[in-house]
């Protein structure tokens, strides 16, 4: 990926299998768009509530000509659901851009 990406864990403990994973996922964001400027994704497990399982929160900045694209808040007990499910959000969001250029 020639995009600069930065992903950032907080209150979960880093894992080369989460960072490889979200590269694959970037990249293949970058194979829509090619002219994305940069890419921020940060994946959280807040503590929440007792009474359900813990949550993942995923958010993903990515910085496009003349805009930033967000997705925030997609929650999941599967970390690997909910970076599926903010990255399909966010694939959407950039092909919505790309169409209007």
């Amino acid at each position: 990926m020639k995009t600069p990406l930065q992903i950032t864990f907080r209150d979960i403990s880093p894992s080369d299998a989460l960072d490889t994973h979200i590269r694959d996922k970037a990249q293949k964001l970058e194979q829509i768009f090619a002219d994305i400027i940069s890419c921020r994704v940060v994946v959280e497990q807040p503590a929440k509530h007792h009474q359900q399982g813990k949550l993942f929160n995923i958010r993903i900045d990515l910085g496009v000509p003349g805009s930033e694209i967000v997705v925030d808040r997609q929650q999941n007990e599967d970390v690997y659901v909910a970076l599926r499910d903010a990255f399909d959000a966010a694939r959407r969001q950039l092909e919505d851009y790309a169409r209007q250029l």
